[in-house]
């Protein structure tokens, strides 16, 4: 059965250089964006929820399974690269680095995931859920933005590059795809503003 997937990238988050960057819970922004994004035309289809073991995409996970009244799983191959070779850094240093991980996918930069491998990862683990769900109806994966980028460019066949990266708004994105053969409907979408007009959220 050819499954319709949503891919959700978590809202904004509680940024602390004391808490471990897996650890960090979404803010009461990011809660609101959530709660937002629930009125999209699409949540309703949602049967299946899975998302990455990280605090910030539990919470959206939360926030969404309790609107659907359904349970949801967590996959530790959802979470976002990984990032402990350097821990936490100031702003300006973690774009620099974001930059050159997507620039240059096959090498690790100053110890972090190679953007190649975070990209099988993500690959394998949402193929892996699609194949196995037996629920009818759309899955939503609530994981993070720099993997959810990786998949986008797998599944359109296009080179890794940040240039595909979601809109730098706090996170709160979601793109549409199908697999097998892999489709992927339009690009970075704000879960927040609605088809019908509304504003988004600002960060």
């Amino acid at each position: 059965m050819l499954r319709r997937c949503y891919f959700i990238s978590h809202p904004n988050v509680v940024i602390s250089k004391d808490v471990p960057v897996p650890r960090w819970p979404l803010s009461d922004l990011g809660r609101q964006r959530m709660r937002v994004g629930l009125a999209q035309p699409w949540i309703g289809l949602v049967a299946a929820i899975y998302s990455s073991t990280e605090q910030k995409a539990i919470d959206a996970a939360e926030i969404l399974a309790q609107h659907l009244n359904l349970g949801y799983l967590q996959v530790e191959e959802l979470g976002e690269n990984d990032r402990t070779a350097t821990g936490f850094l100031p702003a300006d240093a973690f774009e620099a680095m974001a930059d050159a991980f997507f620039a240059h996918p096959d090498q690790s930069v100053r110890g972090w995931e190679r953007a190649s491998d975070a990209q099988a990862r993500i690959l394998h683990a949402v193929t892996t859920i699609a194949a196995h769900d037996t629920t009818d109806g759309a899955i939503a994966i609530v994981s993070h933005g720099a993997v959810g980028t990786l998949l986008y460019c797998a599944l359109t066949g296009k080179p890794i590059s940040r240039a595909w990266d979601q809109p730098p708004t706090g996170g709160g994105n979601f793109f549409a795809f199908h697999l097998a053969p892999p489709v992927v409907h339009g690009h970075w979408q704000p879960l927040d503003e609605l088809y019908m007009g509304t504003t988004t959220i600002s960060c």
